[in-house]
């Protein structure tokens, strides 16, 4: 396990550095305004949140864990910035007073079962004109059962084993000395993982539209954890279904619902 899953103030700081630089910008540029009400869901700590907090934007996270909650509201509370953090799943809370203009869903769709009744519950939460930026790492990419957090260093670092039959990656990661929570939640995530073909058949299946998509071969976030600088995949490679989930480390969505939305405030 790298050190930055276990220091989660400087993955914190990880993370709002990359949002600050690449996410942000992005956003920005295809929305035109900058977004006065942000939503995060599967926030974590929260560092995705904090450069729109710098940036006077209302923000709030909410997180299934009780302890990444706990974190982003200390981080916060340290950087004397204000930000919502709530302990729930997204769809157990109440509807919200003000709707969002921009709602964040990164790294987490590829942990979901059901991604076109999570996406589709997402519009209750969305204002007018608003929009859903997703982003996630395309199943077949070296790293991309996230076997990064195993504890083991050879398991960590080892490129593209997460395609191996379930059968074999479990035997494989106990007999690493995994512990059994590692070995399920890696197990998990191969059965709910994510190839760029899914998301886009479960888009459309959930009634949005794509605004822009954006594939890397070289994450954005890279740059922050191993000062690689980050690189779009080859228009070519990008064109070619199947064989793109292999080279696309990161694959960034907006979406917009296809349908008109309730009156409300955009805010």
């Amino acid at each position: 396990m790298q050190k930055r899953h276990t220091d989660r103030e400087r993955y914190f700081e990880e993370q709002a550095r990359t949002t600050e630089k690449h996410y942000l910008p992005y956003i920005y540029r295809q929305m035109g305004i900058l977004p006065s009400r942000v939503l995060e869901v599967g926030c974590g700590e929260g560092g995705n949140l904090l450069p729109f907090a710098r940036l006077d934007c209302d923000v709030v996270g909410v997180d299934l864990s009780p302890t990444r909650i706990s974190q982003a509201r200390s981080f916060f509370e340290k950087r004397k910035l204000d930000g919502q953090f709530i302990v729930s799943d997204i769809f157990a809370l109440e509807e919200f007073h003000h709707r969002f203009s921009l709602i964040i869903v990164h790294d987490v769709i590829e942990h979901i079962t059901d991604k076109q009744q999570f996406l589709d519950g997402l519009k209750q939460f969305l204002a007018p004109g608003g929009i859903i930026f997703v982003a996630f790492p395309a199943w077949q990419m070296p790293f991309g059962g996230h076997q990064q957090i195993a504890r083991g260093r050879i398991m960590s670092h080892l490129p593209f084993v997460h395609l191996l039959p379930s059968s074999f990656y479990r035997w494989l990661l106990r007999i690493s000395g995994e512990q059994e929570d590692t070995v399920r939640e890696l197990l998990e995530i191969k059965h709910t993982r994510c190839t760029i073909e899914h998301f886009l058949n479960t888009v459309v299946r959930s009634g949005y539209q794509i605004v822009d998509e954006l594939l890397y071969f070289i994450n954005p976030h890279y740059e922050t954890k191993f000062g690689l600088k980050p690189r779009k995949l080859h228009h070519f490679v990008s064109c070619i279904p199947y064989l793109r989930n292999y080279f696309c480390t990161s694959c960034f969505y907006l979406l917009t619902p296809m349908e008109p939305q309730p009156c409300g405030r955009l805010d």
